[in-house]
This record gives structure tokens, sequence and C-alpha cells, in this order.
């Protein structure tokens, strides 16, 4: 039987964090500096080690994310779930808001009409939005794959794509359309991710600035 570890409910996510970087140790596992408060949050929010490995970050994305964050820049989300989770008072001090579109009327209305999904109208919509966004996608692939098609096409580029959806269908040819892109981004490569993910790293992000 292990033993029972008491911590002060205050020191939970301290603790947390010292036990998460003694097994990457154990692991002969070293991050990037810049990259560790980032993928240390993923793995606090799913207890999977696995992204240590299969995070991928463009160069210096963390620190580009951080200065659109400056610049107040808005987060767009593909689910309700990762806007309730992405910390709205701290982006909001510099200037920046959380959208989700997927679940507007409107919206539903229009992909039903134009036999497209919900996503798709979602980033279009996105894409109309005055200033710098970063976007958090971490369940729908359609939504990677009409952010890349909005950029082939001319129309819009993304200054910034958190691409971790989690699933089976399209799940990783969508994240791999932007490891070769020269659109700033982290991506975790193969079929793990979701909406806790993208709102973990988009926190991690958040905190990184609000610390400095």
């Amino acid at each position: 039987m292990k033993t029972i570890e008491y911590v002060l409910p205050g020191d939970i996510e301290k603790r947390s964090f010292e036990i998460i970087g003694e097994e990457l140790r154990e692991r002969g596992i070293t991050l990037p500096p810049d990259e560790e408060p980032v993928t240390k949050r993923v793995i606090h929010t799913s207890a999977d080690f696995d992204y240590a490995e299969t995070l991928t970050y463009s160069k210096d994305a963390v620190n580009v994310a951080r200065e659109l964050i400056k610049r107040g820049a808005d987060i767009v989300t593909d689910t309700n779930m990762a806007k309730a989770g992405i910390s709205k008072a701290t982006l909001a001090k510099y200037g920046g808001q959380v959208h989700c579109f997927m679940a507007d009327e409107d919206v539903a209305e229009e992909a039903k009409e134009r036999q497209v999904t919900r996503a798709t109208v979602s980033m279009e919509r996105a894409a109309a939005l005055p200033g710098p966004v970063i976007f958090a996608i971490g369940n729908a692939p359609t939504a990677l794959i009409s952010l890349y098609e909005l950029m082939e096409q001319g129309i819009f580029k993304p200054q910034f794509v958190i691409g971790v959806p989690v699933g089976f269908v399209n799940v990783v040819p969508a994240k791999e359309l932007f490891l070769d892109s020269d659109v700033p981004f982290i991506i975790n490569r193969g079929r793990k991710g979701g909406s806790n993910v993208a709102a973990a790293i988009c926190n991690a992000l958040l905190y990184g600035v609000d610390q400095k």
C-alpha cells in the first residue's frame, strides 16, 4: 500500500509540479526552459507524461504567444469547455477576451445552410475579429483544416495556433498541416489532446506573462 502524503490544500499544485519534475528527471527528460512551464502544466492537467515527447513548438513559440497576449490578443477556442477553463481574468489584464462561436445559434444555422461544420463557420467568424488572435483548438480537427484553407487561399493568416484536438478522424493530418508552415504554433503530435489540454496551454502562457 502506498503511503499517503499529507499536503496542505494551498500547496497541492506546487507539490504536483515538484513530482512532475522528479519523474521527468527519472525518465532522463530535460525540457527547454521556455517550454518547460507549458509542458509541465499539460502533464499536470492530464497526468500523461507522453506530452513531454509529443508537444511540438515552433521556434520561440512561447515568447511569440506571450508577446501577442501583451498586445491584447484574443483567444478563440473550439469548445465552451476550453473557454471555461482559460483564465479570462488574467487575459483581461492585457485587454484580451476569450471567444467560442461553436454554440452560437446563427453559426449552427449557417453551417447547416452551407452544409459545412460549425467549426468551419466559427473559424471564419474568428478571422474577422479585430486585432491579434491566438487559436486554441482542442476538439475539432475541422477547425485546424479550415484555418489552413483560409491561409492557403490568402484570406487570413492566423497569428498563433495551439493545435491539440483529440480523436481518430483527421486529427493527426490536421495537426501536421501546421508543422511545416510559417505560423507560430504549439502542436501535439498524435491522437492525444483535448479541450482541457488547450486550456492548460493557454493558462501556462498567461501565467508566464503574469509572473514576468
